[in-house]
């Protein structure tokens, strides 16, 4: 995981996604460095938008519990079955 977190990373920060970069994210954060999971990685990486891959992917909005925010309306329960669904497809595209 904290390889594709060295990923997401670098993309923020608007670098280029390679072994090297990624290497260098993962050493620094403590952890010893898998050079194979590494390549493997940039490898699924190759073709994918990271940018549009991270708008597919739906967001889940915590929601304040009504005692908290004073409310004392209930909500109807949210069917969550179909946005896991897409959050695992938009996953999936990330590794092809």
């Amino acid at each position: 995981m904290e390889y594709v977190y060295a990923a997401l990373l670098l993309h923020k920060l608007q670098k280029e996604v390679n072994e090297a970069n990624i290497s260098s994210v993962v050493k620094a954060s403590g952890v010893a460095v898998n050079d194979a999971q590494v390549k493997a990685l940039v490898a699924a990486l190759a073709d994918v938008n990271i940018e549009e891959a991270i708008k597919a992917v739906p967001v889940a909005v915590a929601v304040a519990p009504a005692a908290a925010t004073g409310e004392s309306k209930k909500e109807a329960p949210v069917d969550t079955s179909k946005s896991e669904e897409a959050a695992m497809e938009g996953l999936s595209s990330l590794f092809g």
